[in-house]
């Protein structure tokens, strides 16, 4: 999101750091406007403002599992657009199909992390062609950097820290708790930032390459 300066500048990427590195990395959580969507009335209603984006931080989180073959679906999908994320409670929607075509545009790009997995558990609650993802660990990758998570990546790109402190939380609850609320906002906001920083990396590290063939 623009309105949200990072400490880090496009011109100064750290591809490798260690866990105690990340530690000391000033802690980052979004803190603009979040929707919960938790209907179908309001799921119709913001359609037009996501199909309108062109690029929206992508992750779902579910209720975790403690018990050797416990398995739940999908609880909640995070959508960070331009000017405010929204989270999708998918037990309260009756009718899917609305960010069914979302996730089917590819006119809308759509990137996070392990997003294979996701698509896969998302399949169970709804069906859908993906169209549009970006797979932040392999643009990442192709650019030197050593990802394997969002927090690793926001680290080396952003130079931010993000705390993954209510990843376990019961994500099926009614009604979620504010701290559950900026987890999920923070980790699809800072999926959008990390996909925004390797693109203008990419087009410096293109425009470098064009100039110096000249």
């Amino acid at each position: 999101m623009e309105n949200q300066q990072t400490p880090r500048s496009a011109a100064s990427p750290t591809p490798g750091l260690t866990k105690a590195d990340i530690n000391l990395l000033p802690l980052k959580k979004y803190d603009g406007p979040v929707e919960i969507i938790d209907g179908d009335e309001r799921l119709r209603a913001v359609m037009p403002g996501l199909h309108a984006e062109k690029v929206l931080g992508f992750d779902i989180e579910v209720r975790p599992t403690f018990k050797s073959g416990d398995h739940f679906p999908p609880a909640l999908v995070q959508l960070a657009g331009k000017s405010r994320v929204y989270l999708l409670q998918l037990k309260k929607i009756g009718d899917l199909s609305p960010l069914a075509s979302i996730l089917a545009d590819g006119q809308v790009i759509k990137a996070g992390v392990a997003i294979a997995g996701d698509i896969t558990s998302l399949h169970e609650v709804m069906r859908f062609t993906p169209a549009g993802f970006v797979e932040l660990g392999k643009m990442a990758g192709k650019k030197g950097f050593r990802a394997n998570g969002v927090r690793t990546l926001a680290a080396q790109t952003l130079g931010i820290r993000i705390s993954k402190g209510a990843q376990c939380s019961n994500w099926e609850r009614s009604q979620l708790a504010p701290a559950q609320v900026v987890y999920a906002a923070t980790d699809a906001w800072v999926c959008r930032e990390i996909y925004l920083f390797l693109d203008k990396l990419a087009d410096k590290i293109h425009k470098s390459s064009q100039s110096g063939t000249k």
